[in-house]
């Protein structure tokens, strides 16, 4: 999430300068992601490539300022620029450039590596774009000693059951987190919420990314997406306005108003969300991947990271639904050597490329078969893969050309409704008209 976030951030700021350096002798030349385990896994990746591939197929990486990338990226592809045969591209972004690329047959073996559903992060207008790279995804994230403690306890669950009934009109009982329900999470954050449980051992029940940032709607929209929601419908009406975005919308302003999650959540990311979890004082958070590592060590986070537990987002009447998004590589239109890109991109797409990147330091969402030959060395990808061949979606139009204006969009309407400033009607209302504008055709 952090990479996905700081790219976006840079985004407003575009990069002075000339087009992009072209490079005389490069046979093949990639555009990736600068910094960070991405590079890293990148150059680890393409050096065993050029160890077996032909002088005419070898490949020499170009690595741009991360400072206006994406708008720069934009710039030198709408000019036709030539200076890279293979780009990076994002979900959230790809139909920003998907005029300026050419679409890649991954060969049939593809699927077997990835899955159906993290192909689709590389998708628009159902053609392949692009090898999805990196993934991110979202964990619920608990501490075991307290729900633990909970389900042993009879007096606490005839509490439990008691505030279940009074906030969410249910007689609901604790469970094992992995077989939550939106109101299962729900009752439980309440029952951890000082505020309405004077006895319990933590102030807060939850920590909810609630900021007008549009990754936070990211973060949301997995319990909407759950009751069936989405952005539009086969026909392409925008459906913000469903009973599916009603409840969730609802039921995080019920834990937000009942003091289940900090009042200054409304300024809450990524950042502050790690933060009060890693604090000790709150039982749950849906929260990103990424965390994950930061979560669970004894040096970054000593007071839960032997008591932090994670598993997928609760179910809805619809099951688990799990946002998903990825980094990726895909073949620019103006390439001057276009074989040899689709070469080395479908190389990318198979099963040895894959697990010499994720052995480097790489988050590919792998099927399970296939993570299973890294478990040991990259247990975190276990779950990543497991999460998005299962759970993984993304919403319809999330790949458009306006998809980060509809995200921005959402964040500031439903930020508005969950602070008291508008009623939840006005928030949808609005939501729908700015949607209908942005992703009309």
């Amino acid at each position: 999430m952090k990479l996905s976030r700081t790219s976006f951030a840079l985004m407003a700021t575009l990069l002075a300068g000339t087009a992009l350096p072209t490079f005389a002798n490069a046979t093949v030349t990639v555009l990736g992601w600068p910094g960070g385990s991405e590079e890293t896994a990148l150059r680890a990746t393409v050096e065993t490539y050029n160890k077996q591939a032909s002088d005419a197929d070898k490949v020499e990486l170009l690595f741009f300022n991360r400072e206006g990338f994406y708008d720069k990226l934009q710039a030198d592809m709408a000019a036709g620029s030539s200076a890279f045969d293979v780009n990076l591209v994002a979900t959230y972004s790809l139909g920003r450039y998907a005029p300026y690329m050419e679409p890649v047959d991954l060969g049939a073996d593809a699927v077997k590596v990835f899955g159906e559903s993290v192909l689709k992060t590389m998708q628009f207008d159902g053609k392949q774009y692009g090898v999805p790279t990196d993934l991110s995804l979202h964990f619920m994230y608990y501490r075991k000693d307290l729900v633990d403690a909970l389900i042993r306890d009879d007096a606490a669950k005839k509490t439990y059951g008691e505030i279940a009934q009074k906030y969410l009109g249910k007689p609901l009982q604790p469970k094992d987190p992995d077989s939550w329900t939106w109101d299962d999470w729900a009752a439980t954050a309440l029952y951890f919420t000082k505020q309405v449980n004077p006895d319990s051992p933590v102030r807060y029940g939850t920590v909810l990314q609630m900021k007008n940032l549009l990754f936070n709607m990211m973060v949301f929209q997995s319990l909407p997406r759950s009751y069936g929601g989405d952005w539009m419908d086969k026909d392409g009406n925008v459906t913000v306005d469903s009973d599916a975005y009603k409840t969730g919308l609802e039921l995080y302003k019920k834990l937000y108003d009942a003091g289940s999650s900090p009042k200054d959540s409304l300024s809450y990311e990524y950042a502050e969300t790690n933060a009060a979890f890693a604090s000790g004082q709150a039982a749950t958070a849906l929260q990103w991947n990424a965390a994950a590592a930061d979560l669970t060590s004894t040096e970054k986070s000593p007071a839960v990271a032997e008591v932090t537990g994670i598993v997928a987002p609760p179910a809805g009447p619809d099951g688990r639904a799990d946002h998903i998004h990825g980094l990726g590589l895909g073949l620019n239109k103006n390439a001057k050597n276009k074989e040899g890109a689709v070469k080395f991109l479908k190389w990318l797409a198979t099963e040895d490329a894959a697990l010499l990147y994720a052995r480097s330091g790489g988050s590919p969402a792998l099927s399970s078969d296939v993570v299973a030959k890294v478990a040991k060395e990259r247990p975190d990808l276990v779950k990543l893969g497991e999460y998005a061949s299962k759970y993984g979606y993304v919403m319809t139009g999330a790949t458009s050309a306006s998809a980060l204006p509809v995200y921005e969009l959402q964040a500031k309407e439903f930020t508005g409704y969950w602070s008291g400033q508008q009623s939840l009607e006005d928030a949808l209302a609005h939501t729908k008209a700015g949607m209908q504008d942005l992703l009309k055709k």
